[in-house]
């Protein structure tokens, strides 16, 4: 019954960072989008304000609120059942709240071109290089290092944690039902994959 019980801890833990990897490549998408939207900021074009402010809703209300909470939980789990294998990880808490702040800035900047208040285009695009250089080095070191940490734990069968805490909130734009407000965006991602 025991063995049983930690084959499902194995499994759940699995499916947890199968789902933190997949999130990881539709969060690459959006700030592939913002990136590409600030460029024309940075190159004296017209981004699409709208489109941008989109990817900034969904940032705040999918990773800042569930994606990176998981992965805290993830790190909570891995020091408590392995501590040898969590040295190192003690900024990841620290770094989820400044990812967070840079994009609840970006996001109040692109609220505000919205909203018709001036705002300097440079301090847009250095927002959003922040923003993005920030999350797509975090994700890489994510990538490289912590989910590696997890999958040797899960692999020599040491997972000791049931994964029933964890935040259970589909995406909103990838998940199984698109939310009507993030319609546009799906849109304008559809869009660009045809085009490639």
């Amino acid at each position: 019954m025991i063995v049983d019980g930690l084959t499902q801890m194995n499994k759940n833990a699995a499916t947890v960072l199968a789902e933190l990897r997949t999130d990881h490549k539709n969060m690459a998408l959006m700030i592939n989008l913002l990136e590409r939207e600030s460029n024309r900021i940075y190159e004296g074009g017209e981004p699409d304000y709208e489109l941008l402010g989109d990817v900034m809703h969904y940032m705040t209300v999918y990773p800042d609120a569930v994606h990176h909470p998981k992965e805290d939980m993830l790190y909570a789990e891995l020091k408590a059942a392995r501590p040898d294998l969590s040295v190192g990880f003690e900024r990841i808490t620290m770094d989820h709240r400044h990812i967070a702040e840079l994009s609840v800035k970006l996001r109040n900047d692109i609220a505000a071109i919205n909203a018709g208040n001036a705002i300097s285009r440079n301090a847009v695009v250095a927002d959003a290089l922040r923003y993005v250089n920030t999350l797509r080095g975090h994700m890489q070191w994510e990538e490289l290092d912590l989910f590696r940490r997890v999958d040797e734990m899960i692999r020599e069968g040491h997972v000791s944690f049931d994964t029933a805490n964890f935040i259970r909130q589909s995406d909103p734009v990838f998940g199984p039902e698109i939310e009507h407000s993030f319609g546009r965006l799906v849109s304008s991602i559809r869009e660009i994959a045809a085009s490639h």
